[in-house]
């Protein structure tokens, strides 16, 4: 539940922009989605350059609060299997509910941050517990550059993701387990 105003405008903005997509983002969108009064959005956010940023910077923050939760139940990481069972379900997870949700509006963010560098300098991949495992992990695995190969996998992985939601279906574990053996070599 959203704690402030701008924050509830902010979720209100992703949830817009996850079923209307980025023509459909428009402050008295914003405003009705939220339930409160026409021109709401737009005292709180003049432009549509401020909205799409407080949208981003609120779909960071959730994103890095899911990664870190997912961090913090983690098994040891000590296979290939056991990187491949810890991936599975959060990419199931970005495919289904709420996280499909917002996996559309991130790459709806995405695709509009090639055009905007504020953007792109909010969503650019951030440190989180998450990615550490996975650099940990290769590491330990004797990759010698585990944090250009973490940064690929993960970018291999968010490509499946785009994929999936685009053409249906799931991502299949043996691409999983495909993915992480590449990223060993």
């Amino acid at each position: 539940m959203a704690t402030d105003r701008r924050t509830l405008l902010a979720d209100a903005a992703l949830d817009v922009l996850a079923d209307e997509g980025i023509r459909g983002l428009t402050h008295r969108a914003v405003d009705r989605r939220a339930g409160l009064p026409p021109g709401t959005t737009s005292a709180y956010f003049r432009t549509r350059a401020a909205l799409l940023t407080a949208l981003v910077t609120r779909l960071v923050q959730l994103d890095q609060a899911e990664l870190q939760t997912a961090a913090e139940r983690l098994p040891p990481l000590r296979t290939a299997e056991d990187l491949v069972n810890a991936m599975a379900p959060l990419v199931r997870q970005r495919l289904t509910g709420e996280g499909r949700r917002r996996s559309l509006a991130r790459f709806a963010c995405a695709a509009e941050s090639a055009r905007d560098p504020e953007l792109r300098e909010i969503l650019v991949p951030r440190e989180n517990a998450g990615r550490e495992a996975v650099r940990l992990f290769l590491a330990g695995h004797g990759v010698t550059d585990a944090d250009n190969r973490t940064r690929t996998l993960l970018s291999c992985i968010d490509g499946l993701v785009f994929d999936r939601l685009v053409g249906g279906g799931e991502v299949p574990r043996e691409a999983l387990e495909s993915l992480v053996t590449a990223a060993l070599r």
